[in-house]
Protein backbone atom coordinates (compact mmCIF):
# COMPACT_ATOMS: atom_id res chain seq x y z
CA UNK A 1 0.00 0.00 0.00
CA UNK A 2 1.35 3.19 -0.54
CA UNK A 3 0.20 4.99 2.37
CA UNK A 4 3.26 3.00 4.73
CA UNK A 5 5.71 5.58 6.46
CA UNK A 6 4.62 9.14 7.67
CA UNK A 7 3.06 10.17 11.25
CA UNK A 8 1.68 6.71 12.67
CA UNK A 9 -1.21 8.33 14.50
CA UNK A 10 -2.54 9.84 10.87
CA UNK A 11 -2.54 6.62 9.47
CA UNK A 12 -4.20 4.86 11.36
CA UNK A 13 -6.73 7.66 11.27
CA UNK A 14 -6.98 7.13 7.36
CA UNK A 15 -7.14 2.96 8.57
CA UNK A 16 -10.38 3.65 9.85
CA UNK A 17 -11.40 5.83 7.56
CA UNK A 18 -11.17 3.25 4.68
CA UNK A 19 -13.55 1.08 6.15
CA UNK A 20 -16.85 0.00 5.25
CA UNK A 21 -18.69 3.45 4.86
CA UNK A 22 -15.99 5.37 5.85
CA UNK A 23 -16.98 4.26 9.69
CA UNK A 24 -15.31 7.22 11.63
CA UNK A 25 -18.95 9.10 13.10
CA UNK A 26 -20.29 5.73 13.65
CA UNK A 27 -19.97 2.92 16.00
CA UNK A 28 -16.53 1.75 14.78
CA UNK A 29 -15.08 4.64 15.18
CA UNK A 30 -15.33 3.85 19.18
CA UNK A 31 -13.76 0.36 18.65
CA UNK A 32 -11.21 0.52 16.23
CA UNK A 33 -10.19 -3.04 18.15
CA UNK A 34 -12.36 -5.93 16.70
CA UNK A 35 -11.38 -9.69 17.43
CA UNK A 36 -9.90 -11.48 14.73
CA UNK A 37 -9.53 -15.06 14.11
CA UNK A 38 -7.94 -17.26 10.69
CA UNK A 39 -9.96 -20.89 10.46
CA UNK A 40 -7.10 -22.39 7.95
CA UNK A 41 -7.79 -26.48 6.84
CA UNK A 42 -4.99 -28.49 5.25
CA UNK A 43 -5.78 -29.69 1.86
CA UNK A 44 -9.72 -28.31 1.21
CA UNK A 45 -10.11 -28.32 -2.07
CA UNK A 46 -12.54 -25.33 -4.10
CA UNK A 47 -14.89 -27.32 -4.20
CA UNK A 48 -14.99 -29.73 -1.31
CA UNK A 49 -17.62 -27.94 0.45
CA UNK A 50 -21.92 -27.59 -0.23
CA UNK A 51 -21.29 -24.22 -0.70
CA UNK A 52 -18.96 -24.16 -2.91
CA UNK A 53 -20.94 -26.39 -5.41
CA UNK A 54 -20.10 -30.56 -3.75
CA UNK A 55 -23.13 -32.19 -4.20
CA UNK A 56 -22.14 -35.12 -1.57
CA UNK A 57 -20.39 -33.38 1.35
CA UNK A 58 -22.19 -32.34 4.20
CA UNK A 59 -21.24 -29.38 5.59
CA UNK A 60 -24.20 -27.18 7.25
CA UNK A 61 -22.28 -24.87 9.71
CA UNK A 62 -19.92 -23.77 7.03
CA UNK A 63 -22.93 -23.24 4.28
CA UNK A 64 -25.03 -21.03 7.13
CA UNK A 65 -21.58 -19.37 7.88
CA UNK A 66 -21.59 -18.40 4.08
CA UNK A 67 -25.22 -17.90 3.26
CA UNK A 68 -24.52 -15.11 6.12
CA UNK A 69 -21.44 -13.96 5.71
CA UNK A 70 -19.12 -12.78 2.62
CA UNK A 71 -18.30 -15.64 0.34
CA UNK A 72 -15.25 -15.57 -1.96
CA UNK A 73 -15.38 -16.79 -5.60
CA UNK A 74 -11.89 -15.93 -6.38
CA UNK A 75 -9.87 -16.82 -3.20
CA UNK A 76 -6.21 -17.94 -3.86
CA UNK A 77 -3.80 -19.22 -1.34
CA UNK A 78 -0.58 -17.58 -0.98
CA UNK A 79 1.81 -21.05 -2.17
CA UNK A 80 -0.03 -24.35 -3.55
CA UNK A 81 1.19 -26.31 -0.71
CA UNK A 82 1.40 -26.58 3.15
CA UNK A 83 4.38 -24.77 4.60
CA UNK A 84 4.55 -21.69 1.95
CA UNK A 85 1.16 -21.28 1.96
CA UNK A 86 1.02 -20.59 5.81
CA UNK A 87 4.12 -18.66 5.68
CA UNK A 88 2.75 -16.27 2.75
CA UNK A 89 -0.61 -15.94 5.06
CA UNK A 90 1.65 -15.36 8.09
CA UNK A 91 3.58 -12.67 6.88
CA UNK A 92 2.08 -11.35 3.92
CA UNK A 93 4.70 -11.91 1.57
CA UNK A 94 5.63 -14.39 -1.21
CA UNK A 95 7.02 -17.02 0.91
CA UNK A 96 10.12 -17.99 -1.50
CA UNK A 97 11.12 -14.40 0.14
CA UNK A 98 11.30 -15.71 3.59
CA UNK A 99 13.26 -19.30 2.02
CA UNK A 100 10.37 -21.67 2.03
CA UNK A 101 10.09 -23.42 -0.92
CA UNK A 102 8.52 -26.27 -0.19
CA UNK A 103 6.60 -28.35 2.86
CA UNK A 104 8.92 -28.91 6.25
CA UNK A 105 9.69 -32.53 7.03
CA UNK A 106 10.28 -32.67 11.05
CA UNK A 107 14.16 -31.31 11.98
CA UNK A 108 14.61 -29.54 8.67
CA UNK A 109 16.96 -26.79 8.75
CA UNK A 110 14.33 -24.66 6.98
CA UNK A 111 12.07 -22.72 9.14
CA UNK A 112 10.65 -18.94 9.12
CA UNK A 113 13.60 -17.05 10.17
CA UNK A 114 13.03 -14.29 13.45
CA UNK A 115 13.63 -10.93 11.22
CA UNK A 116 10.44 -12.34 9.64
CA UNK A 117 7.96 -9.77 10.86
CA UNK A 118 4.19 -11.85 11.42
CA UNK A 119 0.63 -10.88 11.61
CA UNK A 120 0.89 -11.79 15.17
CA UNK A 121 3.51 -10.40 16.00
CA UNK A 122 2.01 -6.68 14.50
CA UNK A 123 -0.81 -7.36 16.50
CA UNK A 124 0.99 -8.55 19.64
CA UNK A 125 2.87 -5.67 19.92
CA UNK A 126 -0.31 -3.42 19.41
CA UNK A 127 -1.99 -4.50 22.23
CA UNK A 128 -3.90 -7.95 21.38
CA UNK A 129 -3.74 -11.45 22.80
CA UNK A 130 -2.61 -14.03 20.62
CA UNK A 131 -3.13 -17.83 20.32
CA UNK A 132 -1.83 -20.43 17.75
CA UNK A 133 -4.17 -23.44 17.94
CA UNK A 134 -3.37 -26.33 15.42
CA UNK A 135 -1.09 -27.14 12.29
CA UNK A 136 2.22 -25.04 12.47
CA UNK A 137 4.25 -26.01 9.61
CA UNK A 138 6.79 -23.34 9.85
CA UNK A 139 9.54 -24.82 11.73
CA UNK A 140 11.02 -28.17 11.40
CA UNK A 141 10.47 -29.07 15.17
CA UNK A 142 8.26 -27.28 18.02
CA UNK A 143 10.28 -28.52 21.03
CA UNK A 144 13.96 -27.58 20.29
CA UNK A 145 14.47 -23.92 20.88
CA UNK A 146 17.27 -23.71 18.09
CA UNK A 147 14.19 -23.03 15.56
CA UNK A 148 12.11 -19.94 16.22
CA UNK A 149 8.76 -21.27 17.83
CA UNK A 150 5.05 -19.56 17.71
CA UNK A 151 5.89 -17.38 20.41
CA UNK A 152 8.93 -15.94 18.61
CA UNK A 153 6.26 -14.93 15.98
CA UNK A 154 4.32 -13.09 17.76
CA UNK A 155 2.05 -16.20 19.50
CA UNK A 156 1.22 -15.72 23.30
CA UNK A 157 -0.14 -19.28 23.44
CA UNK A 158 0.52 -22.43 21.06
CA UNK A 159 -1.11 -25.86 21.08
CA UNK A 160 -0.45 -27.53 18.18
CA UNK A 161 1.60 -30.19 15.73
CA UNK A 162 4.91 -29.42 13.54
CA UNK A 163 2.78 -30.91 10.84
CA UNK A 164 0.65 -33.60 10.37
CA UNK A 165 -1.21 -34.76 13.66
CA UNK A 166 0.26 -38.28 14.24
CA UNK A 167 -0.24 -41.55 13.60
CA UNK A 168 -3.16 -39.62 12.16
CA UNK A 169 -6.31 -37.71 12.99
CA UNK A 170 -7.36 -39.85 15.92
CA UNK A 171 -5.43 -39.87 19.54
CA UNK A 172 -2.54 -37.76 18.04
CA UNK A 173 0.77 -38.52 19.95
CA UNK A 174 2.57 -35.59 19.26
CA UNK A 175 0.80 -31.88 19.93
CA UNK A 176 3.04 -29.58 21.63
CA UNK A 177 1.86 -26.56 24.01
CA UNK A 178 3.95 -23.72 24.55
CA UNK A 179 7.23 -25.60 23.62
CA UNK A 180 5.90 -28.83 25.53
CA UNK A 181 5.56 -32.05 24.28
CA UNK A 182 2.03 -33.17 25.04
CA UNK A 183 1.73 -37.04 24.90
CA UNK A 184 -0.96 -38.88 23.56
CA UNK A 185 -4.32 -37.56 23.61
CA UNK A 186 -7.58 -39.04 23.40
CA UNK A 187 -9.78 -37.72 20.47
CA UNK A 188 -10.03 -36.43 17.00
CA UNK A 189 -7.66 -33.64 16.17
CA UNK A 190 -10.48 -30.86 14.59
CA UNK A 191 -11.95 -31.60 18.63
CA UNK A 192 -8.71 -31.40 20.72
CA UNK A 193 -7.73 -27.99 18.55
CA UNK A 194 -11.21 -26.32 18.94
CA UNK A 195 -11.08 -27.93 22.57
CA UNK A 196 -8.01 -26.05 22.94
CA UNK A 197 -8.72 -22.75 21.23
CA UNK A 198 -12.51 -22.74 23.25
CA UNK A 199 -9.91 -23.08 26.73
CA UNK A 200 -7.89 -20.10 26.31
CA UNK A 201 -10.62 -18.00 25.34
CA UNK A 202 -12.06 -19.09 28.72
CA UNK A 203 -9.12 -19.61 30.86
CA UNK A 204 -5.91 -18.41 29.54
CA UNK A 205 -6.94 -14.89 27.65
CA UNK A 206 -8.01 -11.34 29.95
CA UNK A 207 -11.39 -10.36 28.65
CA UNK A 208 -10.09 -6.83 28.60
CA UNK A 209 -8.28 -6.64 25.46
CA UNK A 210 -9.16 -7.44 22.20
CA UNK A 211 -7.63 -11.10 21.04
CA UNK A 212 -6.15 -13.00 17.66
CA UNK A 213 -6.96 -16.34 17.64
CA UNK A 214 -5.23 -18.51 14.75
CA UNK A 215 -6.87 -22.32 14.03
CA UNK A 216 -5.27 -24.29 11.52
CA UNK A 217 -7.08 -27.54 11.35
CA UNK A 218 -5.60 -30.46 9.85
CA UNK A 219 -8.17 -32.05 7.87
CA UNK A 220 -8.74 -33.25 5.50
CA UNK A 221 -4.56 -34.09 4.69
CA UNK A 222 -3.53 -37.62 5.72
CA UNK A 223 -3.19 -39.20 7.46
CA UNK A 224 -6.96 -39.20 7.72
CA UNK A 225 -9.46 -40.90 10.58
CA UNK A 226 -12.85 -39.61 10.81
CA UNK A 227 -15.53 -40.57 13.71
CA UNK A 228 -17.42 -42.81 12.16
CA UNK A 229 -20.99 -40.95 13.42
CA UNK A 230 -19.08 -38.86 10.63
CA UNK A 231 -17.57 -41.14 7.90
CA UNK A 232 -21.13 -43.41 7.88
CA UNK A 233 -23.03 -40.43 6.77
CA UNK A 234 -21.44 -41.50 3.90
CA UNK A 235 -21.97 -44.67 1.39
CA UNK A 236 -19.04 -46.46 1.59
CA UNK A 237 -17.27 -46.79 -2.14
CA UNK A 238 -13.84 -47.62 -3.30
CA UNK A 239 -10.88 -49.33 -1.05
CA UNK A 240 -11.01 -49.32 2.58
CA UNK A 241 -8.88 -46.46 4.33
CA UNK A 242 -5.69 -47.61 5.13
CA UNK A 243 -5.80 -45.52 8.18
CA UNK A 244 -9.29 -47.20 9.51
CA UNK A 245 -10.46 -50.33 7.25
CA UNK A 246 -13.61 -50.38 9.09
CA UNK A 247 -14.57 -47.32 6.40
CA UNK A 248 -13.79 -46.60 2.74
CA UNK A 249 -11.73 -44.30 2.26
CA UNK A 250 -14.40 -42.08 0.65
CA UNK A 251 -15.96 -42.34 3.79
CA UNK A 252 -12.98 -41.26 5.75
CA UNK A 253 -12.32 -38.42 3.58
CA UNK A 254 -15.45 -36.66 3.16
CA UNK A 255 -16.43 -37.25 7.11
CA UNK A 256 -12.86 -36.06 8.05
CA UNK A 257 -14.86 -32.44 6.12
CA UNK A 258 -17.92 -33.13 8.33
CA UNK A 259 -16.46 -33.40 11.60
CA UNK A 260 -14.23 -30.27 10.72
CA UNK A 261 -17.45 -28.89 10.04
CA UNK A 262 -18.87 -30.00 13.35
CA UNK A 263 -15.86 -28.48 15.03
CA UNK A 264 -16.17 -25.17 13.52
CA UNK A 265 -20.15 -24.89 14.53
CA UNK A 266 -18.44 -25.62 17.82
CA UNK A 267 -16.04 -22.83 18.22
CA UNK A 268 -18.62 -20.31 16.05
CA UNK A 269 -21.27 -21.43 18.96
CA UNK A 270 -18.91 -20.72 21.77
CA UNK A 271 -18.12 -17.47 20.42
CA UNK A 272 -21.79 -16.67 20.42
CA UNK A 273 -22.37 -17.81 24.00
CA UNK A 274 -19.32 -15.61 25.45
CA UNK A 275 -20.82 -12.41 23.60
CA UNK A 276 -17.62 -12.44 21.23
CA UNK A 277 -19.54 -13.11 17.89
CA UNK A 278 -20.93 -9.46 16.70
CA UNK A 279 -17.29 -8.22 16.99
CA UNK A 280 -15.26 -10.70 15.83
CA UNK A 281 -13.58 -10.70 12.28
CA UNK A 282 -13.32 -14.35 11.17
CA UNK A 283 -11.80 -15.78 7.88
CA UNK A 284 -11.95 -19.24 6.81
CA UNK A 285 -9.92 -20.30 3.85
CA UNK A 286 -7.74 -23.93 3.06
CA UNK A 287 -3.52 -23.73 2.77
CA UNK A 288 -3.94 -25.18 -0.82
CA UNK A 289 -5.81 -27.49 -3.27
CA UNK A 290 -7.44 -30.77 -2.59
CA UNK A 291 -4.25 -33.64 -2.72
CA UNK A 292 -6.14 -36.11 -4.42
CA UNK A 293 -3.66 -38.76 -3.65
CA UNK A 294 -3.97 -42.88 -4.06
CA UNK A 295 -4.69 -43.93 -0.63
CA UNK A 296 -7.97 -40.63 -0.50
CA UNK A 297 -8.35 -39.56 -4.18
CA UNK A 298 -11.71 -37.96 -3.61
CA UNK A 299 -10.48 -34.34 -2.81
CA UNK A 300 -12.96 -31.94 -5.42
CA UNK A 301 -11.45 -28.75 -7.04
CA UNK A 302 -14.72 -28.26 -8.62
CA UNK A 303 -13.81 -28.69 -11.93
CA UNK A 304 -10.87 -26.41 -11.84
CA UNK A 305 -7.39 -27.00 -13.76
CA UNK A 306 -4.84 -29.81 -11.47
CA UNK A 307 -4.80 -30.00 -7.69
CA UNK A 308 -2.54 -29.08 -4.57
CA UNK A 309 1.33 -28.59 -5.45
CA UNK A 310 -0.23 -26.94 -9.01
CA UNK A 311 -0.08 -23.32 -9.99
CA UNK A 312 -3.15 -23.55 -11.83
CA UNK A 313 -6.29 -22.81 -10.37
CA UNK A 314 -7.03 -26.22 -9.04
CA UNK A 315 -4.03 -25.95 -7.01
CA UNK A 316 -4.12 -22.08 -5.39
CA UNK A 317 -7.76 -21.59 -5.72
CA UNK A 318 -9.17 -22.08 -2.39
CA UNK A 319 -12.66 -21.33 -0.58
CA UNK A 320 -12.60 -18.21 1.01
CA UNK A 321 -15.37 -16.90 3.61
CA UNK A 322 -15.68 -14.00 5.99
CA UNK A 323 -17.94 -12.64 8.49
CA UNK A 324 -18.17 -9.41 10.81
CA UNK A 325 -21.34 -9.02 11.80
CA UNK A 326 -21.50 -5.51 13.44
CA UNK A 327 -19.95 -4.28 10.14
CA UNK A 328 -21.01 -6.54 7.29
CA UNK A 329 -24.95 -7.30 7.75
CA UNK A 330 -26.01 -8.44 4.59
CA UNK A 331 -24.38 -11.36 2.82
CA UNK A 332 -22.34 -11.30 -0.09
CA UNK A 333 -20.93 -13.34 -2.92
CA UNK A 334 -17.86 -11.55 -4.11
CA UNK A 335 -15.74 -12.26 -7.73
CA UNK A 336 -12.63 -9.87 -6.70
CA UNK A 337 -9.77 -11.88 -6.46
CA UNK A 338 -7.62 -11.96 -2.94
CA UNK A 339 -4.88 -14.20 -2.09
CA UNK A 340 -3.32 -15.74 1.74
CA UNK A 341 -0.43 -13.06 1.03
CA UNK A 342 -3.73 -10.36 1.47
CA UNK A 343 -4.79 -11.52 4.94
CA UNK A 344 -1.87 -9.39 7.16
CA UNK A 345 -2.48 -6.06 5.44
CA UNK A 346 -6.38 -6.76 5.67
CA UNK A 347 -6.35 -8.07 8.91
CA UNK A 348 -3.95 -4.93 9.96
CA UNK A 349 -6.75 -2.73 8.20
CA UNK A 350 -9.27 -3.70 10.43
CA UNK A 351 -7.14 -3.52 13.90
CA UNK A 352 -5.73 0.01 12.84
CA UNK A 353 -1.80 -1.33 12.80
CA UNK A 354 0.37 0.10 10.14
CA UNK A 355 2.49 -2.27 9.01
CA UNK A 356 6.19 -1.06 8.76
CA UNK A 357 6.74 0.04 4.81
CA UNK A 358 10.33 -2.11 5.27
CA UNK A 359 8.91 -5.45 5.56
CA UNK A 360 7.75 -5.18 1.69
CA UNK A 361 4.80 -7.01 1.53
CA UNK A 362 3.69 -8.20 -1.54
CA UNK A 363 0.25 -8.63 -0.61
CA UNK A 364 -2.90 -5.69 -0.28
CA UNK A 365 -5.93 -5.36 2.25
CA UNK A 366 -8.85 -6.94 0.45
CA UNK A 367 -11.16 -4.54 3.35
CA UNK A 368 -12.36 -1.91 0.75
CA UNK A 369 -13.77 -4.47 -1.64
CA UNK A 370 -16.00 -5.18 1.00
CA UNK A 371 -17.87 -2.25 0.78
CA UNK A 372 -18.30 -2.46 -3.27
CA UNK A 373 -14.17 -0.64 -3.80
CA UNK A 374 -10.98 -1.60 -5.58
CA UNK A 375 -8.09 -3.35 -3.86
CA UNK A 376 -5.47 -0.86 -4.28
CA UNK A 377 -2.84 -3.04 -5.28
CA UNK A 378 0.57 -1.94 -6.32
CA UNK A 379 1.52 -5.18 -8.24
CA UNK A 380 -0.34 -8.17 -9.14
CA UNK A 381 -0.99 -11.44 -7.06
CA UNK A 382 2.22 -13.77 -7.47
CA UNK A 383 2.77 -17.70 -6.84
CA UNK A 384 5.99 -19.72 -7.29
CA UNK A 385 6.77 -23.25 -6.59
CA UNK A 386 9.92 -25.05 -8.49
CA UNK A 387 8.28 -28.63 -7.88
CA UNK A 388 5.19 -27.98 -9.41
CA UNK A 389 2.85 -29.89 -10.84
CA UNK A 390 2.36 -29.35 -14.70
CA UNK A 391 4.76 -27.62 -17.17
CA UNK A 392 4.39 -23.75 -15.62
CA UNK A 393 5.92 -23.20 -12.18
CA UNK A 394 4.86 -19.02 -11.62
CA UNK A 395 1.36 -17.25 -11.73
CA UNK A 396 0.54 -14.20 -11.71
CA UNK A 397 -2.90 -12.63 -11.64
CA UNK A 398 -4.33 -9.57 -12.73
CA UNK A 399 -8.40 -8.95 -12.92
CA UNK A 400 -9.47 -12.34 -15.31
CA UNK A 401 -5.99 -12.59 -16.48
CA UNK A 402 -3.46 -14.89 -15.62
CA UNK A 403 0.20 -15.29 -16.89
CA UNK A 404 2.17 -18.26 -16.07
CA UNK A 405 5.21 -18.96 -16.81
CA UNK A 406 8.12 -21.74 -16.75
CA UNK A 407 11.67 -22.64 -15.83
CA UNK A 408 14.71 -23.52 -17.79
CA UNK A 409 14.48 -27.14 -16.95
CA UNK A 410 11.08 -27.35 -15.65
CA UNK A 411 10.16 -28.35 -12.42
CA UNK A 412 11.74 -30.29 -9.53
CA UNK A 413 10.83 -33.51 -8.77
CA UNK A 414 8.59 -33.93 -5.84
CA UNK A 415 10.16 -33.55 -2.58
CA UNK A 416 9.55 -31.91 0.28
CA UNK A 417 13.03 -31.66 1.99
CA UNK A 418 15.57 -28.88 0.68
CA UNK A 419 18.79 -30.25 -1.42
CA UNK A 420 21.60 -28.42 -2.17
CA UNK A 421 21.16 -29.23 -5.77
CA UNK A 422 17.76 -27.78 -5.65
CA UNK A 423 18.41 -24.68 -3.56
CA UNK A 424 21.53 -24.18 -6.71
CA UNK A 425 18.70 -24.77 -9.59
CA UNK A 426 15.92 -22.33 -7.14
CA UNK A 427 18.60 -19.43 -6.69
CA UNK A 428 19.96 -19.87 -11.18
CA UNK A 429 16.56 -20.16 -12.39
CA UNK A 430 15.46 -18.44 -15.52
CA UNK A 431 12.14 -18.06 -16.97
CA UNK A 432 11.83 -19.21 -20.66
CA UNK A 433 7.90 -19.49 -21.75
CA UNK A 434 4.87 -17.74 -21.04
CA UNK A 435 1.30 -18.42 -21.55
CA UNK A 436 -1.77 -16.35 -20.92
CA UNK A 437 -5.11 -17.20 -19.40
CA UNK A 438 -8.39 -15.41 -20.00
CA UNK A 439 -9.75 -17.17 -16.75
CA UNK A 440 -13.24 -15.60 -17.55
CA UNK A 441 -13.07 -17.98 -20.28
CA UNK A 442 -10.52 -21.02 -19.19
CA UNK A 443 -7.15 -22.02 -18.08
CA UNK A 444 -6.59 -24.04 -21.58
CA UNK A 445 -6.61 -21.47 -23.89
CA UNK A 446 -3.32 -19.71 -24.55
CA UNK A 447 -4.32 -15.85 -25.57
CA UNK A 448 -1.30 -14.29 -25.13
CA UNK A 449 -0.79 -13.96 -29.15
CA UNK A 450 -4.02 -12.45 -29.61
CA UNK A 451 -3.92 -10.15 -26.14
CA UNK A 452 0.34 -8.86 -26.50
CA UNK A 453 -0.65 -5.56 -24.92
CA UNK A 454 -1.74 -7.73 -21.77
CA UNK A 455 0.46 -9.96 -21.97
CA UNK A 456 3.77 -7.69 -21.74
CA UNK A 457 3.30 -5.77 -19.05
CA UNK A 458 2.64 -8.51 -17.15
CA UNK A 459 5.99 -10.67 -18.21
CA UNK A 460 7.52 -7.55 -17.24
CA UNK A 461 6.58 -7.86 -13.72
CA UNK A 462 7.09 -11.61 -13.49
CA UNK A 463 10.73 -11.16 -14.32
CA UNK A 464 10.52 -8.03 -11.58
CA UNK A 465 9.06 -10.15 -8.71
CA UNK A 466 11.25 -13.21 -9.93
CA UNK A 467 14.49 -11.43 -9.27
CA UNK A 468 13.52 -9.54 -6.63
CA UNK A 469 12.25 -13.06 -4.71
CA UNK A 470 15.61 -14.67 -6.18
CA UNK A 471 17.96 -12.02 -4.46
CA UNK A 472 15.74 -12.48 -0.93
CA UNK A 473 16.09 -15.87 -0.99
CA UNK A 474 18.04 -17.76 1.69
CA UNK A 475 20.07 -20.78 0.91
CA UNK A 476 19.40 -23.56 4.05
CA UNK A 477 22.48 -26.20 4.46
CA UNK A 478 22.39 -29.64 3.53
CA UNK A 479 20.69 -32.08 4.80
CA UNK A 480 19.45 -35.56 5.24
CA UNK A 481 15.51 -36.43 6.04
CA UNK A 482 15.27 -38.38 9.13
CA UNK A 483 11.96 -39.63 8.47
CA UNK A 484 10.36 -40.23 12.02
CA UNK A 485 7.08 -39.10 10.21
CA UNK A 486 7.12 -41.61 8.35
CA UNK A 487 8.19 -44.07 10.07
CA UNK A 488 5.66 -43.29 13.05
CA UNK A 489 2.68 -43.68 10.12
CA UNK A 490 4.37 -47.03 8.83
CA UNK A 491 4.12 -48.19 12.35
CA UNK A 492 0.24 -47.18 12.29
CA UNK A 493 -0.74 -48.93 9.55
CA UNK A 494 0.93 -52.18 10.30
CA UNK A 495 -0.34 -52.18 13.75
CA UNK A 496 -4.02 -51.96 12.03
CA UNK A 497 -2.82 -54.87 9.96
CA UNK A 498 -1.81 -56.89 12.44
CA UNK A 499 -5.64 -56.85 14.59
Amino acid sequence: MKIFGGVKSLLTLVFVMLLPGGMAGNAHAQSTHPNLIIVLCDDLGYGDLACYGNKVVKTPHLDQFAAEGIKFTRCYSAAPNCSPARTGLMTGRTPYRAGIHNWIPYNSPMHVRKQETTLATLLQKSGYQTCHVGKWHMNGNLTDDRYPQPTDHGFDWSFGTQNNALPCHKDPVNFVRNGKAVGPLKGYAADLVTDEAIRWLDQERNDGAPFFLYVAYHEPHEPIASDHKYAKLYKAQGKPSIYDPEVSSFQAHHGNITQMDAAFGKLLAHLEKRGLRNDTLLFFTSDNGPAITNAHPHGSTGGLRNKKGSVYEGGIRVPGILQWPRVYRTSQVLDVPISGVDVLPSFCHVAGVVPPQSLNLDGASFIGALGGRPILRNKPLYWQFHAARGEDQVAVIKDNWKLVGQFGGGSLPPHGDIFAEHQKRIHNAELTRYQLFDLSVDETTDVRQEHASIAAPLENYMQRIFKSVQADNPTWPAWTWPREEGKLIRAYVDSLKAK
